[in-house]
């Protein structure tokens, strides 16, 4: 069974999935064991591992510190080609759909492929939506691309049926880390009722009426990293993944 279909059984069984992201950067050092032991005895359903910026050579080190003291999926959510390492379990193979930035479109796509290829890494491919979330982003300033307004959801909508079409097995609709907003519930309902794949909504989710509210509007798997980073309360995080659980559709 693929990393993928793990994740989909799981989604099934449970109505929706969180994921926790975690920045495997120098920052994180000194709590990067206690947020993984914060999200396993949380009962995330996977873990997705990446940054926008990495700033020393220890990402695949920091990798494999996770995947030894877990067992739930781990998934590199990747800020460029070289966010790549055989430890983990599968990659997100982006194109950031609402940018025109031809390097995130496909440049970088196509100068992983390659290493991808030759570690054998398993990939999940994703069509990338990036939402105005009030903060300018991470995203947004190392893609050199500008986000999508969330008022605009035809525009959304239209995005999000591309990457169907073109093959996508997820929409990733994000509003990028430390966002003060999250994507709507109302956009969230359109989006989810119009796709035939599931749709993954992360940024600026930090409560747990939050995560039921996108849970209930479609949302499939529902990601959670600022709050695991900055806040990191084990119960407070155990609420916001119950939620996720106990309100979703299968």
């Amino acid at each position: 069974m693929t990393t993928f279909e793990r994740l989909e059984e799981k989604r099934s069984a449970r109505g929706a999935c969180a994921l926790a992201l975690l920045d495997p950067d120098i920052k994180n050092d000194g709590r990067l064991q206690e947020m993984v032991h914060t999200v396993t005895a949380a009962d995330f359903d996977g873990i997705l591992v990446g940054g926008s910026l990495i700033m020393d050579e220890r990402f695949e080190a920091r990798l494999g510190l996770i995947k030894s003291l877990t067992d739930l999926p781990l998934v590199i959510f990747p800020g460029s080609s070289r966010q790549l390492s055989r430890v983990a379990d599968a990659v997100l193979f982006l194109s950031l759909l609402s940018g025109r930035n031809p390097q995130y479109l496909i440049g970088e796509q196509v100068q992983s492929a390659p290493l991808i290829h030759s570690l054998c890494l398993e990939t999940i491919p994703t069509g990338y939506i990036l939402l105005d979330g009030g903060a300018v982003s991470s995203v947004q300033v190392m893609s050199n691309t500008n986000p999508l307004p969330p008022e605009k959801k035809d525009i959304i909508l239209a995005h999000a049926l591309a990457g169907q079409y073109l093959g996508m097995k997820l929409i990733f609709l994000e509003s990028g880390s430390g966002a003060e907003n999250s994507a709507g519930a109302g956009l969230v309902e359109l989006i989810a009722g119009a796709l035939e794949i599931p749709l993954v909504v992360g940024g600026g989710i930090r409560t747990k009426d939050t995560v039921s509210g996108l849970v209930q509007a479609g949302a499939g798997y529902v990601v959670i990293g600022n709050a695991l980073e900055k806040t990191g309360s084990p119960d407070d995080i155990a609420e916001l993944v119950s939620a996720a659980h106990h309100t979703g559709n299968s």
